[in-house]
């Protein structure tokens, strides 16, 4: 395996937390957003974008990263949210709140992406495909998306026939067209195009 190469850091003096999100694409489900900050020593051979990692590497380094960061949280924004304020809105309002979560305050985020709400008292920067440049955003992603599995594993339960254990929620052609058969559930996202 070629070892990852992230950065520690991007500012040498500050304390930074990473922030990304999972599940902004999804029709069903909540966005959930994570902010991290590692120890500047940190290191994991596996630690990479999650999207780059299969769901066993990821669920073998979330235990990893919430044992050994500083501080790290985790929030969700549901889907009747997402309807009422729109998907961009509700994954600043999840991130601001894993952001509020964190025990200890720090001094810049390391946001992935393009965009972001500023987040009053903190400088951010955002950084496109921060989540394979930065180690932070990388524990970020990965919490992120296993929290977000995790709650859609629990949501399957109560409506198995929509697959959400396998497709998480995600538009599949196989997800969409039972929506088109079966309908909505109280978890759909009404604003979202099925068809």
């Amino acid at each position: 395996m070629k070892p990852n190469k992230l950065l520690p850091y991007c500012h040498p003096h500050l304390t930074e937390a990473g922030c990304d999100e999972a599940g902004r694409g999804c029709i069903a489900g909540p966005v959930t957003a994570a902010a991290v900050i590692l120890p500047r020593d940190f290191y994991h051979p596996l630690l990479n974008d999650s999207k780059q990692l299969s769901e066993k590497q990821r669920e073998i380094l979330r235990p990893v990263i919430e044992r050994e960061a500083i501080a790290w949280s985790v929030a969700y924004c549901d889907n009747m949210e997402i309807d009422r304020i729109n998907i961009l809105k509700a994954t600043f309002s999840a991130m601001h709140q894993a952001i509020e979560g964190l025990s200890q305050r720090p001094e810049l985020l390391l946001i992935d992406g393009n965009r972001f709400a500023p987040f009053f008292g903190i400088p951010h920067q955002c950084i496109v495909k921060g989540d394979s440049k930065y180690a932070a955003i990388a524990a970020a992603s990965i919490l992120a998306k296993t929290h977000r599995d995790a709650c859609m594993h629990d949501l399957h339960t109560q409506y198995p026939e929509y697959c959400w254990k396998d497709n998480k929620g995600y538009p599949t052609p196989q997800h969409k067209a039972l929506v088109r058969l079966l309908g909505y559930t109280p978890y759909h996202r009404l604003t979202f195009k099925i068809r």
